[in-house]
């Protein structure tokens, strides 16, 4: 609200709080439809329901989220959810959802995820789709599985993967470089026997990281909406993200235990490998083009540490990278995405498939 303000604002901010204090809620928080087309353990996928349409439909996109964090990532609220956006666009749209993880999921390590999961994930949605190659778009610890998946398994139908806010240089994440010096001098001990205890990290913990990470705008928060109580919009966000917040999900302790010791002590993926029980996987073998977004004032994925990420794929035909506004979760699908992040996975898309028909065209 502006220090004078007018009575339209006053209006507002008015019917606002109402909406705040005893309304169900001030923003659009129905998600898009979808349908379940395949399950199995720790692998549900979902299919976008797309309008009808005219015309050739674009090639079809798999929206991969990270560990521990809700498919809310991908689907926000309306107006700010890729989902939505890529289904208005005309594209098949398909997203892999991990379900709820418990202490009797203990013993599942990262290559779960790598060789069968979105493996998985990828075929199903290639052959739903018309058996045609597939974007693979994944967000912060997805991105970084996905580019593992894809350098592992280099048959797969994947067209390109885009990486937003995936840190593949955890020295530059000056949020726990404080830590680090404990944790080498223990060898890692403390965290291992924390997490081997406790089977993972738990939901409650997971949030509390990430509270953690955003502590001065959490902190501030009513102050934010004392100064913006007159802008729906800007509330039905934070509304959006602290129901994305309260929905973490737990990390599976060996899982856990990979990334506490392979990102965090050794910082491994700053090199381009991830060292997995039977091999070790090296990104120098992605061979699809990649586009890298990091989000400006991004605390768990920052600017250098996506960056970093360009230097280690000498054999994608392509690699994009660009910076967008918003920190973790704002840089995927915050109120500035659509014309950011958005636009440039969009441009990126548009740009392979037209190259691809090109060469098509000229070979006939």
């Amino acid at each position: 609200m502006s220090l004078i303000p007018t009575p339209e604002s006053i209006a507002a901010a008015a019917a606002n709080a109402y909406d705040l204090l005893v309304g169900e809620s001030v923003g659009d928080l129905r998600r898009t439809p979808a349908q379940i087309i395949d399950e199995a353990p720790q692998r549900t996928i979902f299919r976008f329901r797309a309008p009808e349409r005219h015309g050739r439909l674009l090639a079809p996109v798999l929206l991969i989220p990270p560990l521990a964090a809700p498919t809310l990532a991908f689907d926000l609220r309306r107006g700010c959810s890729l989902a939505e956006y890529l289904v208005a666009e005309g594209r098949p749209t398909y997203m892999a959802d991990y379900g709820e993880i418990s202490f009797s999921d203990r013993d599942l390590g990262l290559e779960h995820w790598i060789d069968d999961v979105i493996p998985q994930a990828v075929e199903i949605a290639s052959r739903d789709a018309g058996d045609v190659p597939v974007h693979v778009v994944g967000w912060c610890l997805g991105a970084i599985m996905s580019l593992m998946a894809a350098a592992a398994h280099q048959d797969l139908p994947i067209a390109s993967v885009t990486a937003v806010a995936a840190p593949f240089d955890t020295s530059e994440v000056k949020l726990v470089a404080p830590l680090r010096p404990l944790a080498e001098l223990t060898g890692g001990a403390i965290g291992t026997a924390l997490y081997r205890v406790m089977g993972g990290a738990p939901a409650p913990l997971v949030r509390a990281g990430y509270r953690l990470a955003a502590f001065d705008k959490y902190l501030l928060k009513p102050v934010a909406i004392a100064q913006h109580l007159d802008d729906r919009d800007f509330l039905a966000q934070i509304e959006a993200v602290d129901r994305f917040t309260s929905n973490m999900i737990a990390y599976p302790g060996r899982t856990m235990g990979q990334l506490y010791h392979r990102f965090f002590i050794v910082n491994e993926l700053a090199e381009g490998t991830l060292e997995l029980p039977d091999r070790t996987v090296d990104l120098a073998d992605v061979r699809v083009p990649v586009l890298a977004v990091a989000g400006r004032t991004d605390a768990l994925a920052p600017v250098a540490a996506v960056r970093r990420l360009v230097d280690l794929l000498p054999n994608a035909p392509e690699v994009r990278f660009e910076t967008a506004p918003g920190g973790h979760l704002g840089v995927l699908t915050g109120r500035g995405a659509r014309t950011t992040t958005w636009a440039y996975l969009d441009a990126f898309m548009q740009s392979i498939e037209a190259a691809e028909g090109a060469s098509a065209a000229h070979a006939a």
